[in-house]
């Protein structure tokens, strides 16, 4: 990571604090993830409905989210959770497309097996500043339409 990365993620978790809501929901509450497909330097990638680049953590197994059982991930790493089946938008492979349930009842959205995240210091569409963050004993990494993680 480079120095850049170091100090945003310094800042973010200092403001959010590791005592945070055990899992945080990166989509609105009561309704269907939406998943998109945006332009960015590192290519066509994964975003959420408000247009915000998600993620996949090296560290998680197919459809196995280890984000949640490490404490204060998931304070900086937002669980895109989803009520009813996620939406996909043009150019999305909705059979790639499905949920995994948590501990806490919830489903939270995967792509090709990737549990999916946003992280809650982006503050706009389509950034892609934290692609290849090194955190919680894993790597942070965008995803294309195929499935596969991008750096």
């Amino acid at each position: 990571m480079n120095r850049k990365h170091a100090h945003r993620l310094a800042a973010t978790i200092a403001v959010l604090g590791a005592a945070a809501v055990p899992i945080a929901s990166a989509s609105a509450a009561g309704a269907p993830a939406k998943v998109s497909l945006r332009k960015t330097p590192l290519g066509m990638i994964l975003v959420n409905g408000r247009g915000r680049t998600l993620y996949a953590f090296t560290r998680d197994g197919k459809n196995k989210d280890r984000c949640i059982t490490t404490s204060g991930c998931t304070s900086t790493w937002l669980v895109l959770t989803s009520t009813g089946k996620p939406k996909a938008r043009p150019g999305v492979k909705s059979s790639k497309l499905s949920t995994i349930k948590l501990s806490n009842g919830s489903h939270q959205v995967t792509y090709a097996g990737h549990p999916l995240y946003t992280y809650a210091g982006d503050t706009s569409a389509g950034s892609t500043d934290y692609v290849g963050a090194s955190q919680f004993g894993g790597t942070w990494q965008a995803v294309n339409a195929a499935g596969k993680t991008v750096q």
